[in-house]
C-alpha cells in the first residue's frame, strides 16, 4: 500500500482542510494497529515499515506527487492548501458546472463599499468601526454588520479606549473565499500595513485632525476559490 493513496483517500473521505499533523497521526496509527494486529510468528506486510515512520515532509512529499499527477492526467481536480489543511477540490474551470447542482444557492457578490471596507479591515486588523470610517469617511455600521452576517469578519475583543469600542478582524472564512492562506499572503500586505491611516477623533490625544494619507485598498484580483469537491 503506497502512501499517496492514502493521503488521496484521507482527503476523498473528509469535507474539511486536514492538517499535515492530523494525517501524519492517522497514518502512523494505523499503520502501528496493523503491525500489532499481525499474528505471532507471521511478518507484517512489507509496506508497514515505511508508514511507521512517515513525517509531516513525508507527507508534502505525496501531496505534491498527487497534484503532478492530477495535472498530468489532467484531471478536473487538485489538492489545495487552505489555512486549516489541505483539501480536494474541483479545480476552477469547473466552478459552473460545480454550481448547478445547487440551483436554490446564487453567488452573493459583495458590493463596491462592502469591499474597501473589508480590505481596511483585512489589512490593518484589529480595528474599530471608528477606524474604519475615519479612512472611508463614511458611517461602515451597516457594512461591517453585512461582512459579520456573512461571516468574513468577526469580533476580536475591545479596544483600550474611551467608551470601550469593538476591534474587528477576519474570519477563516476570509482567507477560504479569497484562496490565501495567511494575511501575509494578501497583494502587498507588508507595505499597506505600514500606510499611516488617518486617526478618528475618539481615539486622538488632541483635537487637530491627523493629516490624511492616501492609501489604495481596492481589492487586487484574488484568484477565484475552488469549489469544494
Amino acid at each position: 500500500m503506497h502512501l499517496n493513496a492514502i493521503v488521496e483517500s484521507l482527503l476523498f473521505a473528509t469535507q474539511e482542510p486536514l492538517p499535515l499533523t492530523q494525517m501524519v497521526t492517522a497514518v502512523k496509527d494505523t499503520a502501528k494497529d496493523i503491525r500489532d494486529a499481525t499474528p505471532e510468528g507471521e511478518l507484517a506486510p512489507e509496506w508497514i515499515e515505511p508508514l511507521l515512520t512517515v513525517d509531516e515532509l513525508g507527507m508534502r512529499v505525496a501531496i505534491d506527487e498527487l497534484v503532478a499527477h492530477y495535472e498530468a492526467d489532467g484531471r478536473a481536480f487538485t489538492i489545495v492548501e487552505r489555512s486549516h489543511g489541505w483539501r480536494l477540490c474541483a479545480k476552477v474551470d469547473y466552478v459552473e458546472w460545480c454550481r448547478a447542482l445547487y440551483p436554490g444557492k446564487k453567488v452573493q457578490r459583495l458590493s463596491q463599499p462592502a469591499l474597501e471596507t473589508l480590505a481596511i479591515i483585512a489589512y490593518r486588523q484589529p480595528i474599530t468601526k471608528a477606524g474604519v470610517e475615519a479612512v472611508r469617511g463614511v458611517s461602515v455600521d451597516a457594512m461591517v454588520q453585512q461582512l459579520v452576517d456573512r461571516g468574513l469578519v468577526k469580533i476580536e475583543g475591545r479596544a483600550d479606549l474611551p467608551g470601550r469600542p469593538l476591534l474587528y478582524g477576519t474570519t477563516d472564512a476570509f482567507l477560504d473565499h479569497f484562496a490565501v492562506r495567511t494575511l501575509d499572503e494578501l497583494p502587498n500586505a507588508t507595505e499597506l500595513r505600514r500606510v499611516k491611516l488617518p486617526t478618528p477623533e475618539s481615539e486622538q490625544p488632541g483635537t487637530a485632525a491627523p493629516e490624511e494619507t492616501q492609501l489604495s485598498l481596492a481589492p487586487a484580483e484574488s484568484p477565484a476559490p475552488a469549489a469544494s469537491e
